[in-house]
């Protein structure tokens, strides 16, 4: 049994965390949570992931636990990350990690040095298609990887596009990261990047709200479409790998999920579509985090050891940095 608190409750996926970890008493024990920030208790201290919960300051989540939920403000992340890590605790740190490269870096070096656990929020990791890409890659099926095609697009409302203005990469920092994460994964960090940070200015609210990454891997191309204000969004929200013998589309790429595959033995028609719809069960929202706060105790335990690995998180980290900035 694994003691776990949260600090925070100010971070989007913070509740749903709360809950799958509640779903499993026969792997966690809740100690509780905290939250600095009042106007937060406010508004989401009532919701059903934190009934019954004792609100601890952040000393005491920290003293209490084994492990900790970072689900704060996302600008405070890497802050109370670091805390847990100096005091010895296996951490699950939402996403994106914030602060300075330099921060991120010490955070990530303390914990490896002190074989502590840091799990990154980034749901589509555990996205069943995506793991059916992924799966495929490494069997080799998709052969050398050309080209990656990702989007993840809402049109938002403008109290969330409002919060959106406290990031320097506006939207792309906040979804495109999860696709970022993922090219990374794949193909490594970028030979060169080239972004597209444009502004409508829709509703008054001024940020990059309209963004495109090109990145740049020898053979390769991955492009990164991110925006807020494509009605419908979510509906295009894709992921697609194409390779020298297959190409995998995942669109949308969830609820409900929809893939289709295809290789050189499927595709014998250059000017056909021609290819193959695998059934993938989706996930259901209220059940989207529940696998991986299952990994989370696996990793603490030693009985799995999490693939996405210190040297990953840093080089997504940089790799968000130089897209949001642009390689001068």
């Amino acid at each position: 049994m694994i003691r776990i608190g949260q600090i925070g409750i100010g971070h989007n996926h913070g509740e749903a965390k709360m809950l799958a970890v509640r779903k499993r008493p026969d792997l966690f024990e809740v100690v509780g949570y905290a939250e600095e920030d009042e106007s937060w208790v406010e508004k989401r201290g009532g919701n059903k992931g934190y009934e019954g919960l004792p609100r601890l300051s952040v000393e005491e989540v920290i003293e209490k636990s084994d492990a900790i939920l970072v689900e704060c403000d996302v600008w405070n992340l890497t802050k109370y990350a670091s805390m847990c890590i100096k005091a010895g605790k296996h951490i699950h740190m939402d996403k994106p990690m914030s602060g300075t490269l330099e921060e991120c870096k010490a955070l990530l070096d303390e914990a490896e040095e002190k074989k502590l656990v840091v799990q990154m929020g980034y749901m589509y990791r555990y996205n069943p298609a995506v793991r059916r890409l992924i799966d495929a890659y490494r069997k080799g099926d998709l052969g050398e990887i050309t080209s990656v095609n990702a989007e993840m697009s809402t049109f938002h409302a403008v109290a969330y596009k409002k919060w959106l203005t406290n990031f320097e990469g506006g939207i792309m920092y906040i979804l495109g990261s999860h696709l970022i994460d993922l090219i990374v994964y794949l193909l490594g960090e970028p030979d060169h990047v080239t972004s597209f940070m444009k502004h409508t200015g829709l509703d008054g609210v001024d940020f990059p709200d309209n963004t495109l990454a090109v990145m740049e891997y020898g053979n390769a191309l991955a492009r990164v479409f991110v925006s807020s204000v494509e009605v419908n969004g979510w509906g295009r929200r894709q992921f697609m790998a194409a390779g020298t013998k297959g190409t995998v589309n995942i669109v949308p790429l969830e609820n409900k999920i929809t893939m289709t595959y295809s290789d050189l033995s499927i595709a014998q028609n250059e000017y056909e579509d021609m290819k193959i719809t695998p059934d993938i069960a989706d996930v259901p929202k209220d059940a989207r985090y529940d696998d991986m706060m299952a990994d989370f105790y696996d990793y603490i335990m030693g009985t799995k050891e999490n693939p996405f690995t210190y040297k990953h998180d840093l080089a997504v980290a940089r790799t968000i940095e130089r897209v949001i900035k642009g390689d001068k």
